[in-house]
C-alpha cells in the first residue's frame, strides 16, 4: 500500500512539472511569437474586434508619423512620396500588403495587449479603446531617398540595417503604391505592387553567395587563402557547363582569369574557380556553411516575417554542387536574408536577428513594450569574419564592386548578377556594409531584370550610403 502511495505522489508530481513546462513554453511562445499568431488569416476573433478599437498612431524612429486615425479613417503620411516609399514597411488598412506593421503589430496598434484595468478605465470614462502608438526603427527620409534613385521602371527591393544590432532602417519593395489611392492600375500591375519583394521574394542570390562559398572553403582548407586555382574560362562539370560573366561561346568568346588564389576569385568574381572550390568542398560541406548562414532556417524572427532561404538537398548532381557554389541552380534567397549575410561578415561573424521594433507607448505616453537588439547566431568564427572583411573590401577598392566606392570610407561589398532565363535577362544584386565605427551599416540591394550587379546595383548602394553619412549615419 505504501509503495502504491508513493508510485500516485511520484506520478503526481511528474504531471505538475510537465504542466508547469507546459504553462512555462506556452507562455514563452505568446511572448516571442504572439504577433505572428494574431495576425493570422484564421484568427476571426481578432478581425472582428478591430472595429471597436481607435487604432494606435505608426511612427518612425525619428517620431514622423507614418499612419494616424483621424475622424474614423486611418490615414498614412501627407506626401505621397513618402507614403509610397513606406508602404511595404507600413503596410495599408486593407491588408493587401499583409506584412507591414499595420498587420504584424495589429496586437499593440489595437488594445488587445492592455490589462484588464486599462479596459475598466475606457469603459467607466465611456470612451472607445485606444491602442498603443508603435515606433519602428525605419527612418522615412531614408526610404523617401531610397525610392528617388531606384530606377522606377524596375522591380526589386532595398534593405539597410545596423549590423551591430539588427536594426532595419528601411526595408523597400519596387514598384511601390500609395495605400491612399489604390487605383485598377495598381491591382492589375504585372509586378504586383502588394508582393514586399524584400522579405517575400526568394531568387537566386547570383554571386553574392560566394561569401558564403569561400567562408565554406576557409573553414574546410587548411590552405584556402593562399591555395592557387586555374581559371580555363569554362568548366564541364556533369553534364552542365560552367562559364565567366562575358563568355559567348557561340561567338568564340571566352572569358578567362588564368591562374589565381581564393582573394583574387572573390575580388573577379570568377564563377570557374568558385564551382572548382564547390567540388572540391563536396555538396555537404557547402550545405553545412550555407545552413550555419541560415539556408534551410524556419526563420521566425519576432518583428517580421521572412521568407525561408533554400539550400537544395535532392537532385544533386556534379553541376548543380559546381553551379550552386557560383549561386545559381535552385538556390534561394531573399534581400532580407542576403543582407543579414553581409551584416554578419561585418559583425564578426556574429548574425543578429533583424529588428523593427523600438518601443509601443500607450495613449497616456508610457513605454509598454521596448524594442530589444538579439543574436540570430554566430555564422562564422570571427577569424573567418576577418578574411572575408578583406576580400568585401578588395571587390569595391579593385573589384566588380568599384561604382560603391566613396572617398575616404572604408565601402565593402560584393556584386551579383544572377541569372533568370538567359544570360541577358539577370537580377542585379549587390551586399555590402560599412567599415566604419560610427556608421555600422549593411545593405542590399536587388534591380530585377537589370544587368549586372556592379553597373546597376553598386551605384545604387553608393548613393544610399553617401545620402546616410550626410544625414545623420556617421555620428
Amino acid at each position: 500500500m505504501k509503495q502504491t502511495r508513493r508510485n500516485i505522489r511520484r506520478l503526481c508530481l511528474v504531471l505538475c512539472g510537465l504542466f508547469v513546462l507546459l504553462i512555462g513554453y506556452a507562455a514563452f511562445s505568446i511572448m516571442t511569437y504572439g504577433n505572428r499568431w494574431f495576425t493570422s488569416a484564421q484568427n476571426t476573433y481578432a478581425r472582428q474586434k478591430k472595429s471597436d478599437v481607435i487604432a494606435g498612431d505608426i511612427l518612425d524612429r525619428n517620431g514622423i508619423i507614418l499612419a494616424v486615425t483621424a475622424e474614423g479613417k486611418r490615414q498614412y503620411h501627407q506626401d505621397a512620396a513618402v507614403r509610397s516609399a513606406m508602404v511595404h514597411a507600413v503596410g495599408d488598412e486593407k491588408g493587401n500588403v499583409n506584412n507591414g506593421a499595420e498587420n504584424f503589430f495589429s496586437s499593440h496598434l489595437y488594445g488587445f495587449n492592455m490589462t484588464l484595468l486599462e479596459r475598466l478605465g475606457f469603459a467607466v470614462r465611456g470612451e472607445k479603446r485606444q491602442g498603443d502608438h508603435v515606433y519602428l526603427t525605419v527612418d522615412s527620409r531614408l526610404a523617401a531617398y531610397t525610392a528617388s534613385v531606384f530606377p522606377g521602371d524596375k522591380a526589386g527591393a532595398v534593405v539597410v540595417m545596423n549590423y551591430e544590432t539588427g536594426e532595419v532602417l528601411t526595408q523597400q519593395s519596387f514598384p511601390n503604391f500609395d495605400p491612399e489611392n489604390i487605383t485598377y492600375a495598381v491591382r492589375n500591375h504585372p509586378k504586383n505592387p502588394f508582393l514586399n519583394r524584400a522579405v517575400q521574394e526568394l531568387n537566386a542570390p547570383g554571386s553574392t553567395f560566394k561569401i558564403v562559398t569561400a567562408a565554406s572553403a576557409l573553414d574546410a582548407f587548411a590552405d584556402a587563402v593562399n591555395r592557387p586555382f586555374q581559371c580555363t574560362g569554362q568548366l564541364q562539370a556533369g553534364l552542365r557547363l560552367v562559364t565567366d560573366a562575358g563568355t559567348k561561346l557561340e561567338e568564340g568568346v571566352i572569358t578567362s582569369h588564368g591562374q589565381l588564389n581564393l582573394q583574387r576569385a572573390f575580388q573577379v568574381s570568377c564563377n570557374n574557380t568558385f564551382a572548382r572550390i564547390a567540388l572540391q568542398l563536396g555538396d555537404e560541406q557547402l550545405r553545412k556553411t550555407a545552413e550555419a548562414f541560415g539556408f534551410n532556417d524556419n526563420f521566425l524572427f519576432r518583428d517580421l516575417v521572412v521568407e525561408n532561404s533554400s539550400y537544395p538537398t535532392e537532385n544533386r548532381n556534379e553541376g548543380e554542387v559546381a553551379w550552386t557554389g557560383a549561386g545559381q541552380s535552385a538556390l534561394t534567397a531573399t534581400p532580407m536574408h542576403m543582407c543579414l549575410i553581409a551584416a554578419a561578415v561585418a559583425n564578426d561573424g556574429v548574425m543578429m536577428e533583424p529588428r523593427m521594433l523600438v518601443k509601443t507607448v500607450t495613449p497616456l505616453g508610457e513605454v509598454r513594450t521596448q524594442g530589444q537588439s538579439r543574436v540570430y547566431r554566430q555564422a562564422i568564427p570571427a577569424e573567418h569574419a576577418a578574411v572575408l572583411q578583406q576580400f568585401m573590401r578588395s571587390v569595391v577598392t579593385g573589384g566588380t564592386g568599384t561604382a560603391a566606392a566613396i572617398p575616404g570610407v572604408k565601402v565593402c561589398g560584393k556584386t551579383g548578377s544572377a541569372e533568370k532565363d538567359t544570360q541577358e535577362n539577370t537580377n542585379a544584386w549587390f551586399v555590402g556594409y560599412l567599415d566604419e565605427e560610427k556608421s555600422p551599416y549593411a545593405i542590399c540591394v536587388v534591380v530585377e531584370d537589370a544587368g549586372g550587379g556592379g553597373s546597376v546595383a553598386a551605384p545604387i548602394a553608393r548613393k544610399i550610403f553617401m545620402w546616410m553619412l550626410e544625414n545623420g549615419y556617421a555620428d
